[in-house]
């Protein structure tokens, strides 16, 4: 701010009209009060005015214009900020402990009440946003933070957003980041989802051994008219014969049982 400089350039003229070098002296003093009266903002900050301790307006970006020792100016960012809510352990509705780590981020609406209506409020929002995340997933079981997690930190927002309105300062979004769940619970979990991934493949399995009976039972039967049994089978003796290793092959005609047992029940009824 200018207004320092203002002020360093009145004391020095005053020092010098002390010590008789009137013109000079008198010439810094009038600098000073000009230099005092300039205020520059950035584009992204806004100037709340005090006179004489009281609120009277806000200043833009750009060349402003105070006048010295009565006013006071006090610079607001008005850009997206991002604060870090601190790691907590919190208790579910089902008892089970988790360390939650979530990140605000917010910007300031209303310059005037964020500097005359709270005294920190970075530091009152990343508190608010604190307590608000402690009751939202403590009123909620762990099945619900783990899967739910964008419904849960939509739910910490509207908390937040609806409270903290009156200070100026508007809730772009909050996320949840990290949930630690204790080790036991991890070990509990990796072998529920082992059991879910093995009883997976079991009825992948069992399905593949039913469509592969349905598909032998439909082969068996069309192998079993219209001589396809017994192209079947010298297709088989031609595939053995192109091995060249030494292989004695007997050829069994298909009925030869029963013929064998019509035989065999002749020569017992003489």
């Amino acid at each position: 701010m200018l207004a320092g400089l203002g002020i360093v350039l009145v004391l020095i003229g005053f020092g010098l009209m002390a010590f008789e070098n009137l013109f000079l002296g008198i010439l810094l003093v009038i600098l000073g009060i000009v230099v005092a009266t300039v205020v520059i903002l950035n584009q992204w900050q806004r100037g709340v005015v005090l006179t004489l301790g009281k609120y009277s307006g806000t200043l833009g970006p750009g060349l402003n214009f105070v006048i010295p020792f009565v006013q006071q100016v006090i610079t607001v960012d008005v850009r997206i900020v991002t604060t870090e809510v601190p790691k907590q352990e919190i208790m579910t509705k089902d008892n089970v402990p988790v360390l939650i780590n979530a990140v605000v981020y917010f910007k300031v609406e209303k310059p005037e009440d964020a500097i005359t209506k709270i005294e920190n409020y970075n530091f009152a929002v990343a508190q608010f946003t604190q307590a608000a995340v402690r009751d939202v997933i403590g009123n909620n079981e762990l099945d619900t933070v783990l899967m739910q997690r964008d419904k849960l930190a939509d739910a910490i927002k509207q908390i937040v957003d609806k409270d903290t309105g009156e200070w100026g300062v508007d809730i772009q979004s909050i996320n949840i980041q990290e949930i630690e769940l204790p080790t036991d619970m991890k070990r509990a979990m990796a072998k529920q989802a082992e059991s879910e991934r093995e009883r997976r493949a079991r009825v992948t399995l069992s399905a593949g051994e039913l469509e592969a009976s349905k598909n032998l039972a439909a082969a068996a039967e069309r192998l079993s008219t219209s001589g396809a049994l017994h192209l079947r089978t010298l297709q088989t003796i031609s595939e053995i014969a192109a091995d060249p290793s030494e292989k004695i092959i007997i050829i069994v005609p298909t009925d030869f049982a029963s013929t064998a047992a019509q035989l065999v029940g002749g020569k017992k009824k003489d």
